[in-house]
């Protein structure tokens, strides 16, 4: 078996660098994986590259098959699609998706790979971890039938959230974002779009993915009474203002928090993270979320693209790597 292999590494906070690796030989119920692609998952990682985890939330915010310590050096990443080179034979040259960082070759357990399905491209399927958060986010919020639902902030998470609600039956779904080029996303995945201003009142249920102060307190201006703000934004180290005067306790107004590292309480004794990644890689059957891989570069340009997907200058939703 060929041992050699490279990885990204965060060597320190914003700077990148690519190193050797020896993989281990593979053991029993151990699969070899040879990378196809991986996304770069950008708010999450932009985070991480700059050193913006809080001490607090290392061990919360670890990736499932991290190596080093935030804020570096570090090993992480989490959307990578390849092809199963040993393994047993129903895996063996099968595509599959896993949770592990940017690399051109793993070693992991076989329960640790989901794959493909018939008719998801695997150059689709690197988006698999975050349709699977939106799933967790849904599963949070409950929507119901004919619900007027708002998604506020059209980045990877809230459009992954958008494409997954414009399957609900009756649904009057509108995505909020302030950068109108978002709006062909919104046709791609079949949801509306509005600008913040324009946005309808109303609704049910907001979901917010902005990650910004702004972005809060409009999602709490959308609501009707009693409705809910589930909060899927990741702001690291920043602390927020959030509006609890207005209308918050007159409306009788709810913000809750939904993260997927955890199975929501109502499907915990039902429903596995397997279960749940297994329908996030069905749901993306629908070609609309093409739309949200708005970029990609070879694995050796990591190191110069990591600093520019940081900082803005590089504009994405989901930045595809391949190998």
């Amino acid at each position: 078996m060929e041992r050699e292999a490279r990885a990204f590494w965060i060597r320190s906070p914003g700077n990148g660098e690519i190193r050797d690796v020896v993989l281990p030989e593979p053991g029993p119920g151990e699969v070899v994986v040879r990378s196809v692609c991986s996304g770069v998952s950008r708010g999450t990682e932009s985070i991480v590259f700059r050193g913006g985890v809080p001490p607090n939330q290392h061990a919360i915010m670890r990736a499932p098959f991290q190596d080093g310590t935030f804020p570096g050096p570090v090993k992480y990443g989490y959307l990578n699609v390849g092809v199963v080179e040993h393994g047993p034979p129903e895996l063996a040259g099968r595509h599959v998706f896993c949770l592990y960082p940017h690399q051109t070759r793993y070693v992991v357990p076989a329960g640790a790979v989901s794959p493909i399905p018939d008719g998801v491209p695997p150059e689709r399927a690197v988006l698999a971890g975050t349709v699977e958060t939106a799933v967790n986010a849904l599963w949070d919020a409950a929507p119901l039938v004919g619900d007027r639902i708002a998604v506020v902030g059209a980045g990877m998470v809230g459009c992954s959230v958008a494409g997954v609600l414009a399957g609900l039956p009756g649904g009057d779904v509108q995505l909020v974002d302030t950068d109108p080029s978002r709006a062909a996303v919104a046709r791609a995945l079949g949801v509306r779009f509005v600008l913040p201003e324009e946005a309808e009142g109303g609704c049910d249920l907001v979901v917010h993915a902005s990650a910004t102060d702004a972005g809060l307190a409009r999602s709490l201006e959308l609501l009707a009474p009693e409705g809910q703000v589930v909060e899927l934004s990741w702001y690291g180290d920043r602390r927020v203002s959030v509006p609890l005067g207005e209308f918050f306790h007159s409306r009788r107004l709810t913000v809750r928090g939904s993260q997927v590292g955890a199975v929501p309480p109502a499907r915990r004794a039902r429903r596995s993270f397997a279960d749940r990644l297994a329908l996030a890689l069905r749901l993306l059957a629908n070609p609309g979320f093409d739309a949200l891989i708005t970029g990609e570069s070879a694995f050796g340009d990591l190191p110069r693209v990591m600093p520019r997907l940081a900082s803005g200058e590089l504009p994405a939703l989901c930045h595809r790597i391949t190998y």
